[in-house]
């Protein structure tokens, strides 16, 4: 016979988890400062997954269930795990090919401090539009224009924003989203349907955020301390002292954007990027490969040194020394090595996740949330308040997108509302909020990534944070909300 399932615990069994999770969280953030993500964090999600199953346990869960859905929600991982380490290799060899110092020195010509955020969030926007990938995005382009932005004299907070801002804009709109075709699926929507509908919300949202980035750039309050956009010039001479930069060095860019494009898997596309990198980097840059590889042509010849400096600039640290020691800070990597504690917060986020919802304390906490839906504005805000508590409690911007949907899927047509308005919601607020989590693996990925703490860029991420109050006031006021009514009629 098999072993009867426990009933659902009660809402106060099921938080104490999460308020463990929380206090842990808090305890780590007060002890380490930004440090906290640097293992006290990870501590934390595996202690409260310990009290989430022993709590199971308790009232008779089997530990087989709980161990098979940590293995799922892990292997579910899986993929993120490799673009990640995929972003560091790429970082590594696009570092001493010259393409991020020349994307940084050309960015110091062409962005002036005050326009900076603005043209950020714009570029960020269209490549995610063009690309499907928030995390690509971020990875590449991204990351040289924190280094430019950082050049500037800006604060990384406010760079970090306007990046995230405009990467998961193109993101949510792109038809090429893994994020986008979820949403639409799990709204039983038509995918291109759902995009339109987006624009609604979506295209305002990006216009608020790009007034800030406006304001903000040119009012100064992005401004940080104690460094001079007069190292433009300074940081340009001991590039072209380091490195040998003309337009040639693009290629490998220019050949992601494409392949991308074309709908090539992001892991594959970045890996093809990376040894672009590595080849240019032996083509065009062969003071700087002698230079990591410590070997010069006399000690073993010069086919020794370009192979020991690519696989250490994709593995490990690599550092470029320059006249210049502003420039020197940036001109560094750290390869897969570097992402190896995101990808350590990301596995104990899933840890803690499948545990909660082995144990089907999520399920109980999730029933609480959607109890008492009355009006179109309560069941979007309930939808947005689940995405948030999912994206919170999960950790994991897929699940915060695909349970809250499956739940709620039944709710909008008994008020004659069409699949859209599920899709766009869910879009508008799973998909962007995940980043303003820092234990969510969005979070974890993007903070170390861009080497700025999730605390330092949330307040800044304008349009991640206007993106549900926008899909809320939308349904307060009854703005253009489709009612399968009208659907049938026309």
């Amino acid at each position: 016979m098999m072993p009867q399932q426990p009933a659902m615990p009660s809402l106060g069994l099921s938080l104490v988890p999460v308020v463990a999770l929380i206090l842990l969280l808090a305890a780590d953030v007060i002890a380490f400062g930004e440090d906290s993500s640097y293992g006290a964090n990870q501590i934390a999600m595996l202690l409260a997954a310990f009290i989430a199953g022993s709590i199971g346990m308790a009232r008779g869960v089997q530990w087989k269930p709980i161990s098979e859905a940590i293995g799922h929600s892990v292997s579910q991982a899986a993929e993120a795990i490799l673009l990640i380490l995929m972003i560091g290799a790429l970082s590594g060899t696009w570092l001493i090919a010259g393409i991020i110092p020349a994307f940084i020195h050309y960015g110091l010509q062409i962005l002036e401090p005050g326009i900076f955020l603005f043209a950020a969030c714009v570029i960020c926007g269209l490549l995610s539009l063009a690309t499907g990938s928030s995390w690509g995005t971020v990875g590449t382009v991204g990351v040289a224009l924190v280094g430019i932005g950082t050049a500037l004299g800006l604060s990384e907070g406010w760079i970090a924003g306007a990046i995230i801002s405009g990467a998961y804009f193109g993101d949510k709109m792109s038809p090429l989203s893994d994020t986008t075709n979820i949403a639409a699926v799990v709204g039983g929507s038509d995918l291109f349907s759902h995009i339109r509908y987006m624009t609604l919300t979506t295209v305002p949202s990006l216009l608020i955020a790009l007034t800030v980035f406006l304001i903000a750039g040119f009012g100064g309050a992005a401004a940080a301390d104690g460094v001079s956009t007069a190292f433009a010039d300074e940081f340009g001479v001991a590039v072209f002292e380091a490195f040998n930069i003309h337009v040639g060095l693009f290629l490998s860019p220019v050949v992601i954007i494409l392949l991308i494009a074309r709908k090539v898997p992001a892991v594959p596309a970045l890996l093809i990027g990376t040894l672009l990198g590595a080849v240019t980097a032996v083509v065009f840059q062969p003071d700087v490969i002698r230079e990591v590889a410590g070997i010069s042509d006399e000690a073993g010849g010069y086919a020794l040194a370009a192979f020991k400096a690519c696989i250490q600039s994709m593995a490990l640290d690599s550092a470029i020394s320059t006249s210049n020691d502003m420039a020197n800070a940036l001109l560094s990597s750290s390869g897969m090595a570097g992402m190896l504690n995101t990808i350590w917060l990301i596995l104990c986020a899933m840890v803690f996740g499948a545990t909660m919802q082995a144990t089907q304390m999520l399920d109980r906490i999730t029933q609480v949330i959607l109890s008492g839906v009355q009006s179109t504005f309560g069941l979007v805000g309930r939808t947005v308040g689940t995405c948030l508590a999912f994206n919170i409690i999960t950790s994991d911007q897929y699940l915060a997108i695909v349970v809250p949907g499956n739940m709620l899927k039944d709710a909008y047509p008994e008020r004659d509302l069409a699949p859209e308005n599920l899709s766009r919601t869910l879009e508008d607020s799973g998909t962007v909020t995940s980043v303003l989590i820092p234990w969510n693996t969005c979070g974890v990925a993007q903070s170390g990534i861009l080497g700025v703490a999730t605390w330092a860029y949330l307040p800044y991420c304008i349009f991640n944070w206007v993106s549900p109050l926008m899909t809320m006031t939308v349904a307060a006021v009854g703005f253009r909300i489709k009612r399968l009514s009208d659907v049938k009629a026309n």
